[in-house]
């Protein structure tokens, strides 16, 4: 029990009890024969006790005081002293009121330490004897014995209960503990994960929602407490806000869900997971919880993949049909340049012959583009400045004939940073020089491509996997072109895809496959503005340091 709480009533018993006996000692003091001392016995008890109890009470709950040992055992000691003057004005032995010294060493027992409510019960013993002999002129008789000997009994029942409740009041503060604790613990994980966690009830209403799903969605959820949301939901992600009306409904649970969603900002799948628990209709009802995250970099990743999957095997395809094509093409060419040649041949032949030997070099040029697609690999593994290869490549593409006028390159790399990773110098020269001449080629008059270096971000590097572990350099090239359409955004890596007039549609899958071959990635973002690649190359841990190292 809390001590506090004890002590409130005990306060409100004292002052009942002492209120009490000073009226009954007004109202016999007007009858004959009553003692004056009672009377003044009676003042003085409520008197001290009026005083006693404020002065207690404003130690206790006004001054919010610790509750200290000494404090305790004044008040049991004036508890004795009460019920002794009690006892002694309404009777003595046959006072009606002597039980009430079982009270007080009840209450002591439970608000003292061990052994504290024993000292209590034989103050009350002492002081109870010394009232019969010295107060009202009584003998011991075998009733006092019999009262003093109930009196300790109280004493150990009370004390083997106050031990009980405390050893069970100790477990139950260190469950409290531990729970408060793990809900500390739970609050404190729920506020910092990457998934988004929504809980509703029964209805659709909001009961909690952790940062991280205000900030996927954009939207203050914690403005929606206790309202329903499942249709603010629905504005920003239809397909989440479906899920979670199925389990709040029809109580289905699910698993690896997916969903858009699309804010002012930006558009991005996400993963979606369900559970509900059943309440039991009085103090709990039923809620769903719907946990979800951005899963956009998983399937970008993904698809990366996938594409360096395929073009693997389109690779070995045209490695293959170029090497059975090209020997009988250049049969063909000098076969052809023989004829045309011959004294017989007329103007006709001639020109035939040319035609013939002209679409076979443009036959050749190709096939020789499909055996670099397909031999596209690390020749030298060394270290290499990625910063050099950038402003190398950034330079060439500035100075391109293809460029238009006014078309501006302007390059950005750290230098207190050195960007350095192992590979094939000739191989990302070549794929940064690609991206970087497309970009100026997409570029409009006065136009500007911009070219920079740099390590990745953290967050970049927890999403990336176990290649970028020890960090990576992070290259992009941005143009302000037209972009480039929704609907060939995803074939635009794909061999033989072009949208250029005379173009074979290797560039791109040469790129993929140079920088894959770095153990890279490649993403691609674009819309009306621009459009920017960027090439993500992994260090070996040492690769990036200060120029000073």
């Amino acid at each position: 029990m809390d001590p506090k709480r004890l002590l409130r009533w005990n306060y409100i018993g004292r002052m009942i009890l002492a209120a009490a006996i000073f009226l009954a000692a007004v109202s016999n003091w007007l009858r004959p024969g009553v003692e004056k001392p009672d009377l003044l016995i009676a003042s003085l008890a409520f008197a001290l006790t009026t005083a006693w109890t404020m002065g207690s009470f404003a130690y206790s709950d006004i001054y919010n005081r610790p509750l200290r040992v000494t404090f305790l055992y004044s008040q049991s000691i004036f508890d004795n002293l009460l019920v002794t003057a009690v006892v002694h004005v309404t009777g003595g032995t046959s006072s009606p009121f002597v039980a009430l010294y079982i009270l007080v060493i009840a209450t002591s027992t439970l608000l003292l330490p061990l052994g504290g409510g024993f000292l209590i019960a034989a103050l009350g013993n002492a002081l109870y004897v010394a009232d019969v002999i010295w107060g009202v002129n009584t003998q011991l008789t075998s009733d006092v014995w019999l009262q003093l000997g109930v009196f300790t009994a109280v004493a150990l029942s009370i004390g083997y209960l106050s031990v009980s409740l405390r050893r069970e009041g100790e477990g139950k503060a260190a469950v409290v503990a531990e729970l408060g604790q793990l809900k500390l613990q739970g609050e404190d994980i729920l506020r910092n994960i990457r998934s988004g966690v929504l809980t509703v009830d029964s209805e659709g209403r909001l009961l909690y929602a952790n940062p991280m799903a205000e900030q996927l969605l954009e939207t203050d959820l914690n403005a929606f407490l206790g309202q329903e949301v499942i249709e603010v939901i629905a504005r920003v992600s239809p397909e989440l806000a479906q899920t979670m009306r199925r389990s709040v409904v029809d109580r289905v649970r699910t698993t690896r869900g997916e969903g858009l969603v699309v804010t002012k900002t930006r558009e991005f799948s996400v993963g979606v997971t369900t559970t509900y628990t059943e309440g039991d209709g009085l103090r709990t009802n039923r809620t769903t919880t719907t946990i979800f995250q951005d899963i956009s970099d998983q399937k970008r990743l993904e698809a990366l993949r996938l594409r360096a999957e395929r073009l693997e095997g389109v690779a070995e395809l045209s490695a293959a049909l170029a090497h059975e094509i090209k020997n009988p093409l250049a049969s063909i060419r000098s076969a052809i340049e023989q004829l045309s040649k011959m004294p017989h041949a007329g103007d006709d032949e001639r020109t035939l012959s040319h035609l013939v030997m002209r679409e076979s070099d443009r036959l050749a040029r190709l096939l020789s583009e499909f055996l670099d697609f397909a031999r596209v690999r690390v020749v030298r593994n060394e270290s290499v400045d990625v910063a050099a290869v950038v402003r190398g490549a950034a330079t060439m593409a500035g100075q391109h004939p293809d460029r238009r006028d006014g078309v501006r390159v302007s390059c950005t790399v750290p230098d207190e940073i050195r960007l350095v990773v192992r590979g094939d110098e000739d191989l990302l020269h070549r794929a940064i020089f690609n991206l970087a001449l497309n970009a100026v080629q997409a570029s409009p008059v006065n136009g500007e491509v911009r070219v920079e270096a740099m390590p990745t971000r953290e967050e970049e590097q927890s999403s990336l996997g176990a290649p970028f572990e020890f960090g990576g350099i992070a290259v992009r090239i941005s143009d302000d072109g037209p972009g480039i359409p929704p609907d060939i955004r995803d074939r635009l890596f794909d061999p033989f895809f072009t949208t250029k007039p005379g173009g074979s549609g290797l560039g791109l899958a040469v790129v993929h496959r140079a920088i894959e071959a770095h153990r890279g990635l490649v993403f691609l973002d674009s819309n009306g503005r621009g459009t920017r690649f960027t090439v993500l190359l992994p260090t070996d841990g040492a690769a990036i340091a200060t120029t000073g190292e």
